[in-house]
């Protein structure tokens, strides 16, 4: 029987899966489309996606599932298949693991709106639509909810407290980090920085801490990050970072970091405490597969 991840995460560390986007594109995925509507119309390529992170040694996989809220999805006519494209994507997930018992991470993305005063999203729609996605998610049988690339305290709050109330057996927190132009410190877009994050993410109950994505935010800023996490709360910590800077070729933005280089950085983000680590932006399976071979040197020298 598999463990509940909170447990497996105090006996050893765990490799999640990388870039779904990224992928996804290379697979047909028109840019602007929406890739989470793949779940129904193309649902053999992000089953093939997700079983080559979970043959790479990921032992979470993340829902297709990052825009497919109500208020991102009706950008594309399709805000009524909320629950249906939420259930999709956790079943093409847990497909993907075979007889595997790996653990399957149901995915939170942004709104896509910006909250009032500052915006025009209400937190009353803001809430309804997180707890609409974060239900579908948890009737389809996730191990976990990963609220992804959060900005915001308040928009964070609203997504942990949604997942709390769809009954999620473990609620993740991810923020997305930005270095600084001297390259001294790291902020989210908001303003929030790696310490106030840890603490309110702790204060709302959420069970883990984590980092993805960001400008300038690879394995060994990933690593700057987490430690900063462990100085300001008593969470487990994930690190996804970007496999790299992108540069602008055919003007799309193309990820250069190498498996290999991507691997080099591994043993400072575990020696820093992470518990999870994967990769965004950019990164493959072959991203996945590295960072499993040390992880698994990491786990078995323990």
């Amino acid at each position: 029987m598999k463990k509940p991840l909170q447990e497996a995460l105090r006996e050893r560390r765990l490799v999640c899966d990388g870039a779904m986007g990224t992928q996804l594109m290379l697979a047909g995925l028109e840019s602007g489309a929406c890739g989470e509507h793949w779940n129904l119309t193309h649902a053999d390529r992000v089953l093939a996606i997700q079983r080559r992170y979970a043959e790479a040694g990921a032992d979470c996989l993340i829902s297709n599932t990052f825009g497919a809220t109500r208020t991102v999805l009706a950008r594309h006519g399709l805000a009524g298949e909320v629950q249906t494209l939420n259930q999709a994507g956790v079943c093409i997930a847990r497909q993907a693991f075979g007889q595997g018992l790996g653990y399957v991470l149901g995915d939170i993305g942004p709104l896509g709106g910006v909250l009032e005063p500052y915006g025009d999203l209400s937190p009353v729609a803001a809430r309804q639509a997180l707890e609409e996605q974060a239900r579908a998610l948890v009737r389809a049988g996730v191990d976990a909810i990963i609220i992804e690339t959060q900005t915001s305290l308040e928009e964070l709050g609203l997504a942990i407290d949604a997942a709390r109330v769809a009954g999620a057996p473990c609620i993740i927190a991810s923020l997305a980090y930005n270095l600084s132009a001297d390259k001294t410190f790291f902020r989210t877009m908001m303003g929030v920085s790696p310490e106030n994050a840890a603490g309110f993410v702790e204060q709302k109950g959420a069970d883990v801490v984590a980092l993805n994505c960001g400008t300038g935010m690879d394995m060994h800023g990933a690593a700057k990050v987490v430690r900063l996490y462990r100085q300001s709360c008593k969470l487990p910590t994930m690190a996804q970072p970007n496999a790299g800077l992108p540069v602008l070729e055919a003007g799309r933005a193309v990820y250069r970091q190498t498996p290999a280089d991507m691997a080099q950085g591994v043993p400072e983000v575990l020696a820093a405490g992470a518990n999870v680590v994967g990769s965004c932006c950019g990164s493959t399976p072959e991203h996945t597969r590295a960072i499993r071979q040390v992880v698994e040197q990491f786990n078995r020298a323990r």
